[in-house]
């Protein structure tokens, strides 16, 4: 690719300061800039990286040519609009990673379960004794792999929405959409804004490249070959993980591995021992005849209905809530099934959470926090009952994200007993 005179990163979290350090490994004098003060960014500062905490001053513009904005950054951020004013070109992390590596790419996006199917597709491709890495969106990022990664491994890469709003040649030969119900409409504002964005993962493909939809999803764009999926289809082997959805990821994670030429036997193997990802349906633990599960990556009405639907058949102790993203309560409140026990509201959501659960005559408690619920829930559980964390909601106005709730959950479980 063609380096640029001077890059500014906006937003300083793991993949800005990956893509800062990419930058700065081939010499592009770089600017590093977040509103936040007291991040630590001792890496940037000893690669050379011109950082800059607490402002986003369009001076910092000045001699730039690309700005390369982390996914966090809404697009009418300042720096974004005054870049665009300008006439500077204005990435998401993952094109600049995409066109730093010259490796295959299976991209991964959808409402939910990207970051399963993705590993998922990771476990397959080592069954197949096939080089691979897993980024994006959750866990690596992908200019972390630059000069990290060999030129024949595979890239699985996870790509939300807010990624894929920035991209200008990201072309993957293999993009999957798993499915797409309104999210993220605080940010994206409408449903076909949202929509749109997914799409992007196809803009670029061509007559070369495989394009794996849901079986009677619309028309996409590019040009690459359509394979459709269903959780009905037959598959080499049933999965591990549990849940209806779980079948509906296998199958895509099954077409594109067929695609990228991976036999039935290897795709079986990972089938049977992909084990899950964290914070998605994650047995905590079992005590006394009662579990604990940890689906804090439910993120959104969509997610929580599936993780529920999973233990459907099961006593449910469910607990909901979070901060707000402008979908409605109304669908997952009638949805719930007659197994569930009790539920218990947190956080911001927990008036509008309250609200709809009251008008689809349902039985609530306002615990406010994580650790009442928790508290609250265990203390009512009985042999055999779930303890279910599937919040609807993300978590920003108690966590910093779903990870760092996840990870609260299992500690307040652990100290129960």
């Amino acid at each position: 690719m063609r380096l640029p005179r001077r890059a500014l990163v906006l937003g300083l979290a793991r993949s800005g300061q990956a893509a800062a350090l990419a930058l700065a490994r081939r010499g592009v004098p770089t600017v590093a800039v977040d509103r936040v003060e007291g991040l630590d960014v001792g890496r940037l500062a000893a690669a050379g990286v011109e950082v800059h905490l607490g402002t986003e001053e369009d001076r910092l513009l000045e001699g730039v040519d690309l700005l390369v904005k982390s996914p966090g950054v809404p697009g009418e951020s300042a720096l974004p609009l005054a870049a665009r004013a300008r006439g500077i070109t204005v990435w998401s992390e993952i094109e600049l990673g995409f066109r730093l590596l010259r490796n295959p790419f299976v991209g991964v996006t959808g409402t939910n379960g990207k970051t399963t199917t993705s590993e998922l597709l990771g476990a397959i491709y080592r069954a197949a004794d096939r080089p691979v890495a897993v980024a994006g969106n959750v866990g690596r990022p992908l200019t972390g792999l630059d000069d990290e990664i060999a030129e024949d491994a595979w890239i699985v890469c996870e790509v939300s929405s807010f990624q894929l709003e920035d991209v200008h040649r990201f072309r993957p030969r293999i993009a999957v959409l798993l499915n797409l119900e309104p999210d993220h409409l605080d940010r994206h504002g409408t449903a076909d804004a949202y929509r749109a964005a997914k799409l992007r993962i196809f803009e670029n493909q061509t007559e070369a490249d495989v394009a794996i939809v849901p079986r009677g999803f619309g028309a996409i764009p590019g040009g690459a070959v359509r394979v459709e999926f269903d959780a009905g289809d037959d598959l080499p082997a049933e999965p591990l993980i549990p849940g209806g959805h779980n079948r509906e990821n296998a199958a895509a994670a099954t077409a594109a591995a067929r695609a990228a030429g991976i036999d039935d036997h290897a795709i079986a193997t990972g089938l049977r021992t992909f084990p899950g990802v964290e914070h998605r349906l994650e047995l905590v633990a079992e005590v006394e005849g009662v579990r604990f599960v940890n689906d804090s990556k439910a993120t959104n009405t969509t997610a929580a209905r599936r993780g529920i639907e999973a233990y459907a058949g099961q006593p449910l102790r469910l607990i909901l809530g979070g901060s707000l993203k402008g979908e409605s309560f109304d669908e997952l409140a009638e949805s719930l099934p007659g197994s569930v026990r009790s539920i218990d509201v947190i956080g911001e959501a927990s008036d509008a959470l309250a609200a709809a659960l009251g008008r689809a005559g349902r039985v609530y408690r306002r615990a406010g926090d994580l650790a009442t619920a928790v508290g609250a829930a265990a203390g009512d559980a009985e042999p055999g009952d779930v303890v279910l964390l599937s919040p609807a909601c993300a978590s920003y106005d108690q966590f910093r994200d779903y990870e760092q709730r996840g990870e609260a959950f299992r500690r307040l479980v652990g100290e129960l007993w």
